[in-house]
Order: C-alpha cells, then structure tokens, then sequence
C-alpha cells in the first residue's frame, strides 16, 4: 500500500451531524455582528444635536468611543485565545453573546460619553470570546484535510450577518431613534444564543475520535509558551503582515463605523436606505474572500502578497475617488461599494488567517494568526475610527475618506515587501534564526 492511500485511510470519516454544526458555528459566529456592526447606525444620532434627539457628540469623542471595542477586541483575542483551550466553548460563547447583548442594550440607555466609552469597550471583550471558542469546536469535529475549506465557509458568515445588522440597525434608527439600533440587535443577538445553546455540540459523539481529531502536534513537538511567543514576536514577516492589516482594518473600518454617515449626511437620505448601500460591501466581500484564496494558488504559487498588494493598491485607488461618487451617483455608489467590499475583504481574510500560517513557524500558527490580529485591530481603532473622527471634526469628510486611501496604500507597501515569501522560505529563515539562537 502506497504511503498516500496509507494517509487518506487515516483521515476521519464524515462524522453524524457535521454539516449541521458546521452551519451551526456559521450561524453562531456571524450572529455576533448584529451587536458590532449596528454602531454604523447609531452614529448620526451620536453627533446629532440635543433638540433633534441627539447626543451632541463631537467626532473626535465619537472616534474614541468607536476605537475602544477594537483596542478591546484586540486584547481580548490574546486572551482568549489561551481561555479557549481551558474552557467549555459553548460556555464562553453564551457568555460572549449574551454579554455583548446586554452592553449593546446598555449602551442604548446611556447619555454619558465616558460611560458610553466604558460601556462599548467591554463589548469589543464579550466580542472577542467569539471566534476562538468557534475554532475550537471546528478543531473537534474537522480534520485537518478538510479543515481549511470548512474555516473558509464559516468565514462568509460575518459577510452576510454584517449586511443584515447594517440594513436593521439602519431601519431601527430611522423608526425608532438612534437607540433602536442598540435595543432592537441587541434582541437579536439574545435570540441567537438560545439558538446556539440548543444546537451547538461541542465535540461528536465519538469523544476519542474527537480528540485524535483535534490533535495536530504531538506532545514532544509543542513548544512553550516562552518559545511560541520569542519565534512570533522576532518573525519579521509577521510583522510586515501585522502592519498591513492594521493599515487595511483602518480603511475597512473607516467604511464600516463611519461610511453610513457620510453617506446620509451627504446624500442626505435616510438611514434606512443608507444602510441599504453600505449593505453592498459585504456582497463584493463575499466574492472576494473566495476569489482572493483562490487566485493565490491558481496563478502564483501560493503566494498570498501579490493578491494582497494589487488588491489592496486597488482598494486605495477606489477609495481616492469614493467621495465624488457618493456626491455625483447613487448607481456610482452601490457600484463602487460592492467592488470596495471585493478588494477590502479579499485580502482581509489572507492577512488575517492563511498568510500568518503560511509564514509562522511550524507549531505557532495560531499564535501567529492572533499576533496579526491584534496589531490588526489596533491600527482599525487608532486610524480607522480615531483619526477618522478627528479629521472629519477639523477638516471634513474629504480629507477623512482620503485618509483611508492612504492607509490602504501603506497597507499595499507594507504586503509588497514580501512579494516571494512562500512558507517554505518563511520556515527556512526562522529556523535559521533558532539555530543562532541556540548555537
């Protein structure tokens, strides 16, 4: 017998229930949005005036309050991503969503900035006991073999759920004051965990098979905590990806947080019908996160920088000329939005998973994809909603929405230079480096 049917005869059968688990993590994931991407439409009512129902907000404190669920969000995946391996996944993500559901409702309540600040960061930490606990529970059910396609599906979730949180929220907003759209997702997303609880299976049936699923690296081969963090923090290509997502999440966000409001400030529609064109950004999105994946290995090799870098160099030239188009064309826009949502997400979803384990050390993927994600996550709060917020106070939205072309340009350059990194030749420097190391 040949040592690959040997290997395929190893690979876990399709185990009971796993396509249903499999929709069940898309569902559980995705459902989070609905208390994340609803701010969008709260942000109108944030910086309206006292007598027209408004906070009276200014654009700086409003960048602040949006920044802290990132620099929350962020912490919380270095966290959480150790607590997912200790407890219970369908424990943390009730939690997770229940939580996020009740802040979303506080925030909803409160008048007070600082109050609002606290109140939005400890949201972005209920955020962060999302994913990790959802690829734990894909780690128990999935093999490796299969893994990679069934993470790709699941990743479409957040794609359509944004869209749906965006249109409600906008709708909620325009109904019933900027505070529906915290009450009425925050509703939603409570409903979802009880849909969670009652269909989300930790592990199959067969808890052996589980296991041996779900162990990728034998006990001799796992580094510490020590070396895991030395061989991610000294990886300069981990950095380079860190930059650039960081620059790209500052433009994603840019759109995200404060592109409803400028739209409905400057084509002065509704929020509703605003929140219908953001809408259009998860669509392309969707197209682009198959694509992206796709056209790295189809015609270069593997390597993911080069569709990062056009795409993100197109994403720059696209967010150059957003804001004539918003003023000119409503077509323009929807057009122009879904093929912004096409080169953001597209190398979104390289940057923050694929690209990282491609070029991390064999046995610290992980903490490598949550190195990328943290400095990610950071640039979206520093750049994406705090600068955001003071150059639209000082200078206007022109000079704002220029800032994100800029910030996916760096975020082009930043990719460019690992233009011919593969993982192999990721693997062969690093090791290189432990060798000087211990020598």
């Amino acid at each position: 017998m040949s040592k690959s049917a040997s290997n395929l005869e190893q690979i876990p059968r399709l185990h009971h229930g796993e396509n249903t688990l499999i929709w069940t993590v898309w569902f559980t994931y995705g459902a989070f949005y609905f208390c994340r991407a609803n701010i969008s439409a709260a942000v109108p009512g944030l910086k309206a005036p006292l007598e027209d129902g408004g906070l009276g907000l200014g654009a700086d404190t409003i960048g602040w309050i949006l920044g802290s669920l990132k620099i929350a969000y962020a912490l919380g995946q270095l966290i959480n991503g150790q607590l997912s391996e200790q407890l219970p996944p369908r424990k943390m993500l009730g939690i997770g969503m229940l939580g996020s559901a009740a802040l979303c409702a506080c925030f909803g309540a409160g008048t007070a900035a600082y109050f609002l600040l606290f109140v939005w960061a400890m949201n972005g930490y209920s955020q962060s006991l999302g994913w990790t606990p959802c690829v734990r529970v894909i780690a128990n059910w999935i093999p490796v073999l299969r893994r990679g396609k069934v993470i790709g599906i699941v990743g479409t979730g957040y794609q359509v759920t944004a869209a749906l949180s965006v249109i409600l929220a906008g709708y909620s907003a325009q109904l019933l004051g900027w505070r529906g759209a915290m009450f009425v997702p925050a509703g939603v997303l409570a409903a979802c965990s009880m849909v969670m609880l009652a269909f989300l299976k930790e592990h199959p049936d067969d808890v052996a098979a589980a296991k041996a699923v779900s162990t990728n690296v034998s006990g001799d081969d796992k580094l510490s905590f020590a070396e895991t963090a030395y061989l991610t923090v000294t990886n300069p290509t981990l950095w380079m990806l860190g930059i650039s997502l960081g620059m790209l999440n500052a433009c994603r966000y840019g759109y995200a947080d404060w592109g409803l409001a400028h739209l409905s400030d400057v084509q002065e529609t509704g929020l509703g019908k605003s929140a219908l064109k953001i809408a259009v950004l998860p669509v392309g999105a969707v197209a682009g996160v198959f694509l992206s994946g796709w056209a790295t290995d189809r015609f270069f090799g593997s390597r993911r920088a080069p569709v990062i870098c056009v795409l993100l160099t197109l994403l720059g030239v696209l967010t150059l000329f957003y804001d004539l188009m918003v003023r000119t064309s409503v077509i323009g826009t929807v057009i122009l939005l879904a093929l912004i949502g096409f080169c953001t997400f597209g190398p979104q979803v390289l940057l923050v998973g694929t690209a990282p384990a491609d070029l991390a050390r064999k046995g610290t993927s992980a903490a490598a994809a949550g190195f990328v994600n943290f400095m990610g996550y950071i640039g979206a709060a520093l750049f994406g909603d705090v600068l955001t917020g003071h150059l639209y106070e000082y200078y206007g939205w022109e000079f704002a929405i220029y800032a994100w072309a800029a910030c996916a340009f760096l975020a082009a350059i930043a990719a460019g230079v690992l233009w011919n990194a593969t993982a192999d030749t990721s693997c062969k420097a690093i090791e290189n480096q432990a060798d000087r190391v211990t020598s």
